[in-house]
């Protein structure tokens, strides 16, 4: 009996023992681990799962597999016509060989500092053999390739891969910037006043040409009034001609009552003895 409980408590002890000194460790899948022995790296651990190390002796130390950012402060950089340019410029990196970035900078930090220096050194190289227009308009991204793969090339030997740097921003000191600025200023006044000249110009034309066609659209619509309106009295004058020759009698009818009611109330007239008016309202009288 005191044998079985001796193995109990010796293997509670063990499991305890196991537990408190963190002989299981877990690799995510975006992970890797470089595993040290008394503070000596002794290897790497890039596949996920569950794994073992010696407790207390041994210490996991995890990092990502992911792409990395960096993001630089801006620097002053000296072109190849000797022209000052502020540089803001971002890195893209990431760990593939956890062992080697290990034993030589450790951590992230340590990582970002030393790609710090090999970025700076190989853009101010790079951008001090090209001019100012060069690296702000023309070959920004030859440029930046080029700074790339010799960044990439040094930050070998540290376990890590530069994957693209680009330049975010790329000013002109403030002491130069209003001198610049005011150039730009009076050279875009230039062009635009060069564009409303030109403008008023083809304004004028397109005026001309639309009041040219405005009147010969106007001629052509009178005319053509004119001539339906010609015809239309035509044919009026035809129906009315047709409708008085079928009845005179009615005709006359209804041009007495025309005149009557042309003659208002306390008006006189004088007429002749021999005019049809008078002749007319006799015969109605009658």
């Amino acid at each position: 009996m005191k044998k079985i409980v001796a193995i109990i408590v010796a293997a509670v002890a063990i499991g305890v023992f196991i537990l408190l000194g963190g002989a299981f460790y877990v690799v995510n899948v975006d992970q890797q681990a470089v595993i040290t022995y008394l503070g000596k790296p002794v290897k790497n651990v890039t596949e996920p799962g569950l794994n073992v190390k010696i407790p207390f002796l041994q210490k996991a130390s995890f990092f990502s597999k992911k792409i990395l950012d960096y993001d630089a402060d801006q620097r002053i950089v000296i072109t190849e016509d000797k022209k000052n340019l502020v540089v803001d410029n971002y890195c893209k990196w990431r760990i593939v060989e956890p062992l080697k970035f290990f034993q030589s900078v450790r951590t992230q930090n340590g990582a970002i500092a030393r790609l710090d220096d090999i970025i700076y050194s190989e853009i101010r190289v790079e951008l001090g053999n090209h001019t100012l227009t060069e690296v702000i308009a023309d070959n920004r991204a030859e440029i930046m390739e080029n700074v790339t793969k010799a960044s990439r090339e040094k930050a070998k030997e540290y376990g890590i891969e530069v994957v693209d740097i680009r330049i975010k921003r790329a000013d002109l000191p403030p002491e130069n910037e209003k001198a610049v600025f005011s150039r730009m200023v009076s050279e875009r006044e230039r062009i635009a006043n060069r564009y409303r000249s030109e403008g008023r110009e083809e304004a004028q034309k397109i005026r001309s040409k639309a009041d040219k066609e405005k009147r010969v659209i106007i001629a052509k619509a009178y005319r053509e009034v004119q001539s339906i309106k010609g015809g239309a009295d035509a044919e009026t004058i035809k129906i009315y001609a047709d409708a008085y020759s079928a009845d005179e009698e009615f005709y006359r009818f209804t041009k007495t009552l025309d005149v009557y009611d042309s003659l208002g109330e306390n008006n006189k007239y004088f007429l002749t003895t021999n005019s049809e008016v008078l002749q007319m309202l006799e015969k109605g009288i009658k």
